[in-house]
């Protein structure tokens, strides 16, 4: 009986522990690193971003109508040839919002918000300027979209006073760097566990 219950535990020993040595490798969970949650000086930063090129957008839409009333009339060509300018210069400042790395390639400048917000208030006082129309509702819509930029250009000098920019442009670096980072750390799992396939399965040919 001793030797029966001797020579059975080792059997027993021996059968549970592959499936010990199994279990343990599968049991390990892949940690999945989280993904950081998203800036909210970003998110705000983007926010302001989208608001302040609709408001550009906004002046386009009036100095092309004030630009077409001008010389429609034939009254008033020099103010139509502002407001052309001045359809110019919004469109730009809509672009600008985008932070296009071609057109920030050649224009550094404006990634310093009060650069950036002098410009906007700069193009705000051409939509206000001269406004020889005498149409109210255009009228109404030049006094909108001016005083709406000019707000969003007074937020930007004030903010770029105050190092924002500075520290908004700090974090949006960060940020990219993480998002990187952890892209290569999924690439490199992936090529871990495609090599584990191909070892388990060289393994599986050699029993």
């Amino acid at each position: 009986m001793a030797n029966g219950g001797a020579s059975g535990s080792p059997a027993a020993g021996s059968s549970s522990s592959p499936q010990a040595g199994g279990g343990g490798g599968d049991a390990q969970p892949r940690q999945r690193r989280p993904r950081a949650g998203s800036d909210p000086l970003l998110i705000v930063c983007r926010c302001f971003s989208v608001v302040t090129a609709a408001t550009a957008l906004l002046c386009v839409a009036v100095n092309v109508l004030s630009a077409v009333h001008s010389f429609r009339g034939g009254s008033d060509i020099f103010g139509g040839i502002f407001r052309c300018y001045a359809v110019v210069f919004s469109l730009f400042v809509g672009v600008l919002e985008t932070e296009w790395g071609f057109i920030m390639k050649f224009w550094k400048i404006f990634e310093y918000w009060p650069a950036r917000g002098m410009l906007q208030i700069f193009v705000a006082v051409m939509t206000k300027a001269y406004p020889s129309i005498e149409r109210n509702d255009l009228i109404l819509l030049q006094e909108i979209a001016s005083y709406m930029l000019l707000a969003c250009g007074a937020v930007y000098v004030i903010s770029g006073i105050l190092c924002i920019g500075v520290l908004k442009r700090s974090r949006q670096q960060k940020a990219t760097s993480r998002e990187q980072a952890v892209k290569d750390l999924e690439e490199l799992e992936k090529r871990r566990e495609e090599l584990e396939a191909l070892l388990l399965a060289e393994q599986s040919q050699m029993v």
